[in-house]
């Protein structure tokens, strides 16, 4: 298959390797010092347990030459999307037929912003499960085994898996990475959402890690009642999550190293623009749309927003 990449760092630049290693025709799409060292010495992947490996995709700043491609994904992060969003559009544009896009963006927003650039038939999304870190241009270190994308169509839903996104699966298992295609791509979406959204949420305005948090037992249950919010805002979506999702999430948060930052963390710690308004925003004015009430994340939201920036503007 034809892929284009666009968001060509640790998650997208990861994926593009992989499928590139398998044979398939891949075109990143980066920018700077990432762009230069791709073009000079291509990608290479350092995985301790999965092992290393080197490849030389293709690697463009921008979609102008970029033709018929037939999946686009999209592994931006969601604050980048008013310049995201028209590259996806241009590879569409001048995609293959029925070319589409497969936005892997944390929260549940991207769907929506995507499809009303490119039309709902043009737009499949899902989450990702991976660690992997850019150390530096062209360099890209996985951490763990994880590789996992949970994906389906997320608009015309039908009862059985759509046809491309059983092709696609099967691009991804050749490709070595863990596929979980749904017929409803919304599920795996919310499953994620109802987790991250407060993990990104708690951590950030406490400046923590996990560890401490989850140790407190008010602070833990503050987090369940979060997840809890998030769970109605599916509800009041029209999607269904597992009865024991909640019981499940509270294991899952108890299995993790007591050192384990969201990403909205390490961008604060690290002075960088942060994914408040897609992961926490998104949720605030979901629940006024439905009438559904998060006071729990709307709270933390407020405490985060002025940061959306950066340290810069919340110091203005």
């Amino acid at each position: 298959m034809r892929f284009a990449i666009v968001g060509s760092g640790a998650v997208g630049g990861y994926y593009g390797a992989k499928l590139q290693r398998a044979g398939h025709d891949v075109t990143l799409i980066a920018r700077g010092k990432n762009l230069a060292a791709l073009r000079e010495k291509g990608m290479t992947i350092e995985s301790a347990a999965l092992g290393d490996f080197h490849v030389r995709p293709r690697a463009e700043e921008s979609a102008g030459g970029v033709l018929g491609t037939e999946v686009v994904l999209l592994a931006t992060k969601t604050y980048d999307n008013d310049t995201a969003i028209p590259i996806v559009k241009q590879l569409l544009d001048q995609g293959a037929p029925g070319a589409y896009v497969l936005s892997l963006q944390n929260g549940v927003s991207s769907p929506y912003a995507l499809a009303e650039a490119v039309g709902e038939a043009r737009v499949m999304a899902g989450p990702t499960y991976v660690a992997t870190a850019l150390v530096e241009p062209g360099r890209i270190v996985q951490t763990g085994v994880h590789r996992r994308i949970a994906f389906g169509e997320v608009f015309n839903i039908g009862s059985d898996l759509s046809p491309r996104a059983a092709a696609l699966h099967e691009a991804f298992v050749g490709a070595d990475i863990v596929s979980e295609p749904h017929a409803d791509g919304r599920v795996p979406l919310w499953q994620k959402y109802t987790y991250l959204g407060p993990f990104a949420a708690f951590t950030g305005a406490a400046r923590l890690p996990i560890g401490p948090l989850w140790a407190d037992a008010g602070t833990r249950e503050s987090f369940l009642s979060a997840s809890r919010e998030m769970h109605a805002l599916a509800k009041a979506e029209g999607v269904t999550l597992a009865k024991d999702s909640i019981a499940q999430l509270e294991t899952y948060i108890g299995s993790l190293q007591p050192d384990t930052r969201s990403s909205l963390l390490i961008d604060l710690q690290q002075g960088k623009k942060i994914e408040v308004e897609g992961l926490l925003g998104f949720a605030v004015r979901l629940g006024e749309k439905h009438g559904v009430a998060t006071p729990i994340i709307k709270a933390l939201y407020s405490v985060l927003k002025p940061w959306a920036n950066g340290p810069r503007q919340a110091s203005s």
